[in-house]
């Protein structure tokens, strides 16, 4: 059982990394954890007290709802559930609530999840969003054509990394994709052609703790159809301020007070910022490393101890400005592929203070998402200019060298 002077919280994992390491998350804290995990997230964990750790199939809502039920049973119920992943972030507030534990609510998880709900609200607060419209309910072709306009994007509600979006020009193509498309998990908006920003922060009882505004290199979306990404902090000045200020209205107007999040920006060819999307934890690929090395925030940390009520890490600190950034490789286009050779940039490009390499032998099959990726890059300099100029120069210069691999034989 419990230990009583120590709170006792659920964990919900997919990590097979670092990221798993909940018991850094907890420094200074002491606490019981109980961990409901795919098999893959087992030896990330760490040692963990036997008995705490059920491994599931699924980290569907149903799946770890069991599951949390039978770590309940064994040890006591929980004085707080979280999933850091964006995929577990509602299922993790699910449980919260089905079990009575403490915590942010699904209903403020959802407006940080559905891209729907959190585009109305944000809104409703005044300020600027793309035209859209949600595919459930039967709108025909002529009627999103009419309410948002070609060419416009069609998004899946709830997924992240750019899963599933498509961009269509057209009547036709419009026609072709609704009738391959589940109506009731996909929206439609109005595709805003300019540079795209992500503003990641720490708010602390409604108070900015840490922000920061990075523009993309590439976009995510082109990221999906076999381009490099990257993102670089912006100079100090106006954009940034400007940028800043209208994220952290909008995740106000969303109703988070205490918390992590990672929201997409836009700016129309006017220099108007538009919203495009927010989580309600870190952003991926490089983001939360770069943020932890030049920075000095642990925005996992941060989003682990803020969901369960648990003081900052970083409380009292300050932060000033530095400059960085970071480079993913996609997936080869012809997959399965094996690696055969690599070439490394850190010592060729001078910003390189970190990469992640594939080893000889390592096969892709397109599954990777920003994580498992040929080549991860991630980059220090002086100023945005530069730095932009590093990731242009790896996207450039970095090559990887592979072979077809036979596809892998299902388990």
């Amino acid at each position: 059982m419990p230990s009583p002077e120590q709170p006792h919280y659920l964990v919900v994992n997919r990590y097979d990394d670092e990221d798993a390491e909940y018991r850094r998350y907890c420094a200074g804290q002491p606490c019981d954890l109980s961990v409901v995990t795919t098999p893959d997230g087992v030896p990330a964990l760490g040692p963990i007290e036997p008995g705490r750790v059920v491994t599931v199939p699924d980290l569907e809502f149903a799946t770890v709802l069991a599951a949390a039920r039978e770590l309940e049973r064994r040890h006591g119920a929980f004085d707080g559930v979280v999933g850091l992943s964006e995929y577990d972030v509602l299922t993790a507030a699910r449980v919260r609530e089905a079990l009575g534990a403490p915590g942010p609510s699904a209903d403020l998880v959802r407006a940080f999840k559905d891209k729907v709900v959190m585009k109305e609200r944000v809104a409703a607060a005044g300020l600027a969003v793309p035209r859209f419209a949600a595919l459930a309910g039967g709108a025909s072709a002529v009627e999103l054509e009419r309410a948002v306009g070609f060419p416009m994007v069609l998004k899946p509600r709830a997924r992240a990394g750019s899963s599933g979006v498509r961009i269509v020009h057209d009547s036709a193509a419009l026609a072709a994709a609704l009738a391959e498309t589940d109506a009731e998990e996909y929206e439609c908006e109005e595709y805003v052609s300019s540079e795209i920003y992500h503003v990641d922060g720490v708010l602390a009882e409604g108070r900015e703790h840490f922000v920061s505004v990075s523009g993309y290199v590439n976009t995510p979306l082109e990221f999906t159809e076999g381009r490099p990404l990257g993102s670089v902090f912006l100079d100090p000045g106006a954009l940034r301020d400007e940028l800043a200020a209208f994220a952290l209205a909008c995740v106000r107007a969303l109703g988070l007070e205490t918390g992590c999040f990672h929201l997409e920006v836009i700016r129309r060819p006017s220099g108007e910022p538009v919203f495009l999307e927010v989580g309600m934890r870190p952003g991926g690929a490089e983001v939360p490393f770069v943020h932890r090395e030049v920075y000095g925030i642990d925005l996992m940390a941060e989003t682990f101890r803020t969901v369960l009520g648990l003081p900052l890490e970083s409380a009292g600190r300050e932060f000033g400005h530095a400059g960085a950034g970071w480079v993913v490789m996609p997936e080869p286009a012809v997959r399965p592929a094996r690696v055969v050779g690599r070439t490394p940039m850190k010592g060729v490009v001078p910003q390189v203070y970190a990469e992640v390499l594939p080893d000889p032998g390592d096969v892709y099959d397109g599954t990777g998402g920003y994580f498992h990726v040929p080549g991860r890059f991630r980059l220090a300099g002086p100023d945005e200019r530069s730095l932009r100029a590093a990731a242009r120069r790896i996207m450039a210069e970095y090559r990887l060298d592979v072979e077809p691999a036979a596809a892998p034989v299902p388990s």
